[in-house]
């Protein structure tokens, strides 16, 4: 990476020596690594969200454990298939939206559930909950499901309404994450880490390469020596929800070996994902995700957070917020339809996630997969589970944060092995799409493969009536014959079934204005060699060989001095009515910064008062990325699109924008 002039002299090493310095003090102090009376004390309360009831009772004793499902109380419950309307709750669309997820990956793949006692409904239920959404039959008689006990056979332990319920859970969200995979359930004898273990083991024997742990207990001196008896499985994904009690670290949440799942609240919006997400819990603490620093369990390698010396939970998260929560069919704790949450939804929706992924790689450890990956993955910045110092291990910010970890799934790519093994295919998200009924339509997805030699093939989840994607081209083509919204996900494969997707909303409706075709910012190349009609700060229209533009010889380069500095670049430009809207840009960004947890440096994209995205040197990237925002909420309207760029007082990030476009049909 090149400055726009002389870095600046080194960072000071008084911002690093002050965070050691605290961190080391908080240890001295048992406020990081504390021992599980006085974490009880500093967590606040257990209490759980309003309208909500646990379905296990907390445990009362060293090394046992409690399920950490949340049943909405405020939802009212019905027995069987609900034909009209679709249960309260999300189901699997909305997940597979929500997380850009393939519904076709993961065929034969087994993931093994964990749970302790018996629910004599699960095979019934699941079957209710399969049927209700479309998803196949997955049935122990054409060998989709399996139910053993904890050394493999079928005496299965006493039936347990609390563990019932946590059972339909699991196999409701590991069925609407990957559909097309084996689910093996394994009932533990009773609620002890000992039982629960032996479980855990008997997935792996069984041939599981990926296992859901939806409970926890308080941590103590044995931990260590559970993570060598249990969860040490190389080439295995293991995940364990991190709590539903707010601040404060759970085991085996805090297994070196495992990957430790945060939770979210999950809400549709006005962007280009469609979706948005915050840390489940309040700053007040007592409920919501758990995170924290282990007392016991040492930091694993690909940990690179430095307030806390041992284990930090969490690694990655989902949805979890019972507010927000998911459909469940459970006809043993429940009487049908239920609302659940907790992070033992987020366990296993993370779980599918890996197993969509494709097998891990033997010997190695999938928890790491993540933190090689955190671009592919969405970074949730807002939100708390408590008051914590330091204050990341209870506050989301941009990077890693304990509630959440690295973020939720935007695909599969963050949970593959490896950095160079393997084809990694994206797909460019053309934005939300507006038509109207009986008007021919023609939208051409564009995907690239890191392999220029493969062919790709393209499939489509939930187009509007009368649309078709051609499976060899892209294109999306026809006349939609019905009004109404859809949630459309493309996927792209290549011959070693590698694949990407995207998803967005599709919007048909009866009737609107006209629009023409047309692409409306002036400049949008920047290839006048000036700023007009643009506004920028001096030296943003750049021609220099020190970054280069996506096409041409010019682009806008933010920043890149090295030095506490802001730039801008903006444009004002009128949206007819009528028109379907879309932003897209190229994006780069080159860092020095050397961080993997800390924005110092941030981008920030808006549409007059609406934030769009933000970026920081924790987005940095190898060449250009398409971004592409809907505006079409903005037709009628004159807005102001602006990019902004913020630097710190030291070691450069230069963000570089090229290509835009506003086009509206």
């Amino acid at each position: 990476m090149y400055s726009k002039r002389p870095f600046g002299l080194p960072r000071p090493t008084g911002r690093v020596a002050t965070a050691v310095l605290s961190a080391a003090a908080l240890v001295t102090g048992g406020l990081i690594a504390v021992a599980p009376s006085v974490a009880a004390a500093t967590q606040g309360s257990s209490a759980q969200p309003a309208n909500t009831q646990r379905l296990c009772a907390q445990p009362t004793k060293a090394g046992m454990m409690s399920c950490l499902a949340l049943a909405r109380t405020d939802v009212r419950h019905h027995l069987g298939i609900s034909p009209a309307a679709a249960p309260s709750g999300y189901g699997p669309s909305d997940l597979q939206s929500a997380y850009a997820l393939p519904s076709g990956a993961g065929s034969g793949a087994t993931v093994a559930i964990v749970d302790a006692q018996d629910d004599p409904n699960a095979e019934s239920d699941l079957a209710t909950y399969r049927s209700q959404y479309g998803l196949p039959a997955c049935t122990t008689a054409n060998g989709c499901f399996k139910k053993v006990d904890q050394n493999g056979g079928t005496n299965y332990p006493t039936a347990d309404s609390g563990w019932a319920g946590e059972i339909s859970l699991d196999v409701d969200m590991v069925s609407a994450v990957c559909p097309q995979c084996h689910i093996l359930l394994v009932e533990a004898n009773t609620a002890s880490m000992a039982d629960l273990g032996t479980a855990v083991n008997r997935a792996v024997t069984m041939g599981a390469k990926y296992v859901s742990n939806s409970y926890g207990g308080s941590e103590d001196s044995t931990d260590p020596s559970s993570d060598a008896s249990y969860f040490n499985h190389p080439g295995v994904a293991i995940t364990v929800s991190s709590g539903d009690s707010g601040y404060g670290v759970e085991y085996p949440a805090a297994s070196q070996y495992v990957t430790a799942v945060g939770g979210t609240s999950l809400s549709r919006a006005s962007n280009s994902r469609g979706w948005s997400e915050s840390v489940w819990g309040t700053s007040s603490g007592g409920q919501g995700a758990g995170s924290g620093c282990s007392a016991y369990d040492p930091k694993p390698s690909w940990q690179k957070d430095t307030g806390c010396s041992n284990r930090t939970v969490a690694d990655v998260s989902a949805v979890a917020d019972p507010a927000t929560g998911l459909a469940v069919y459970d006809s043993y704790q429940a009487t049908g339809w239920n609302v659940y949450g907790g992070t033992s939804a987020s366990s296993p929706i993370i779980a599918g996630v890996y197993a969509l992924a494709g097998t891990p790689t033997a010997n190695t450890d999938p928890a790491s997969y993540p933190y090689a990956h955190t671009g592919s993955l969405n970074d949730v910045t807002s939100g708390a589970n408590g008051s914590c110092s330091p204050s990341y291990l209870c506050t989301a910010g941009a990077g890693y944060d304990g509630p959440t970890g690295l973020g939720t799934p935007n695909g599969t790519a963050a949970f593959t092995g490896g950095t160079s093994t393997g084809n990694t295919v994206s797909v460019t998200n053309p934005g939300n799409q507006s038509t109207q009924v009986n008007t021919a339509v023609s939208l051409q997805i564009h995907a690239t493969d890191s392999d220029s030699g493969q062919t790709l093939t393209y499939s489509a989840t939930g187009l509007p009536a009368g649309l078709s994607i051609n499976s060899s081209t892209g294109l999306i083509s026809g006349t939609p014959t019905a009004a109404g919204s859809s949630n459309v996900t493309v996927t792209a494969k290549d011959s070693t079934n590698a694949s990407g997707s995207t998803s967005f909303t599709w919007t048909v409706s009866t009737s609107g204005g006209t629009c023409t075709p047309t692409q409306l910012l002036g400049n949008p190349g920047f290839e006048t060699g000036s700023a007009a009609p643009w506004s920028a700060t001096a030296g943003v229209i750049d021609n220099s060989s020190g970054e280069a533009a996506h096409s041409g010889s010019w682009k806008a380069w933010l920043d890149g001095y090295g030095t506490t500095h802001t730039d801008t670049l903006s444009q004002t430009v009128s949206i007819p009515a009528g028109c379907h809207a879309t932003l897209t840009y190229y994006l780069h960004i080159d860092t020095q910064e050397t961080t993997t947890s800390t924005a110092y440096d941030k981008l920030t994209v808006t549409a007059g008062s609406t934030t769009l995205a933000s970026y920081s040197n924790l987005n940095k990237n190898t060449g250009f990325s398409q971004k592409s925002f809907d505006l079409s909420s903005f037709a009628g309207q004159t807005v102001t699109l602006k990019f902004n760029g913020t630097e710190d007082s030291s070691l450069a990030t230069s963000f570089v924008i090229d290509d835009t476009a506003l086009n509206v049909s």
